[in-house]
């Protein structure tokens, strides 16, 4: 028989297909190069960028995740040209995964500060298996196979985004080559790892900047998800920002039938969960962020929320360029 292990974490794939896959940061909206390659330059300078997030604590094998961005344009002065690259490294139980992207985005000038901004990203993700990680009842299963395993898989992304001076749209398709794996991953030993296929994911975002003094903006936002498959996913999200210097803000997303999809399973416990954040700039080129999550469906009583840290440089090509005559809000 497998063991009870081998189940748990079949269900935890299960759930991870059925709720959507794609990895999301709670403070994806400080750093959209994680779900739209056509924002690489969207800061016309070079930017770098972490995250890292701890799922679920105190959940055994719960998600870690992390990342590292870095962004700019090609030319300071003509800033139609944004190239940008992201690592990102997933772990869940014993399931691993990491993976490298390349961005490109074309950036067509629609007025004085805005921009209409076609991106292309491509990259490959390595998928393991570490049968060793875990201890099973009955280790001599023929089922199970107790070393790591790992295979390549390559994708590509696209993405359009519009900024002006205070608002900006976003629409992208993650995950392109899923449709040609025929859905299946195989590993070394033959076993078959349906439930790893990631599904094509599609963003729509969009968020704008309101003056209410010289002192206080706020700064709503929204973004859907869907994978056309399991519930869609939306975020609203709001956002004070306080002299320039902190901002405080609050997430809600929920997971919800919105398409009327007939094969999702209307008994299922929505996703819910609650997002505070704060993001302060230390000095003008650097800021630093947490936010803590708290879901508000059942799994709320066996974990006690996700936090999530991150850190972004600035890097300006020239020390005396004056960076709040166009501020970057998003």
């Amino acid at each position: 028989m497998k063991s009870g292990c081998l189940l748990f974490i079949s269900f935890l794939l299960t759930c991870t297909v059925q709720a959507q896959q794609d990895i999301q940061f709670s403070q994806y909206v400080f750093n959209g190069l994680s779900i739209n390659p056509a924002y690489a330059g969207y800061r016309e300078e070079l930017y770098l960028h972490s995250t890292y997030r701890q799922q679920w604590a105190g959940f055994q094998g719960a998600p870690r995740t992390g990342t590292i961005a870095l962004d700019g344009v090609t030319d300071v002065y003509t800033k139609k040209v944004g190239l940008g690259a992201q690592v990102m490294w997933d772990r869940l139980g014993p399931q691993e995964s990491i993976s490298l992207y390349g961005s490109y985005a074309y950036r067509i000038p629609v007025g004085n500060d805005n921009r209409l901004c076609f991106g292309l990203g491509l990259g490959a993700t390595q998928y393991a298996v570490d049968g060793s990680s875990r201890k099973y009842v009955d280790a001599d299963d023929p089922a199970l196979y107790l070393g790591k395993q790992s295979t390549l898989v390559p994708d590509a992304r696209f993405g359009i985004y519009y900024n002006t001076y205070r608002t900006f749209i976003g629409v992208s398709i993650m995950d392109l080559f899923s449709a040609y794996t025929g859905g299946k991953i195989y590993f070394g030993n033959g076993t078959l790892y349906s439930t790893l296929r990631k599904s094509r994911h599609i963003y729509l975002s969009g968020g704008t900047v309101i003056y209410l003094t010289d002192d206080i903006k706020l700064k709503p936002s929204v973004m859907i998800k869907d994978d056309l498959k399991g519930p869609t996913n939306i975020d609203l999200n709001a956002f004070v920002l306080l002299q320039e210097r902190v901002w405080l803000g609050a997430s809600y997303r929920a997971g919800v039938n919105l398409w009327g999809k007939p094969a999702l399973n209307t008994s299922l416990d929505p996703s819910t969960a609650i997002s505070v954040m704060a993001e302060v700039f230390v000095s003008d080129n650097m800021r630093l962020g947490y936010s803590y999550d708290l879901s508000t469906n059942g799994i709320s009583q066996y974990q006690r929320g996700s936090h999530e840290l991150s850190i972004g440089i600035l890097f300006p090509h020239n020390s005396k360029v004056d960076n709040t005559r166009c501020a970057r809000y998003f």
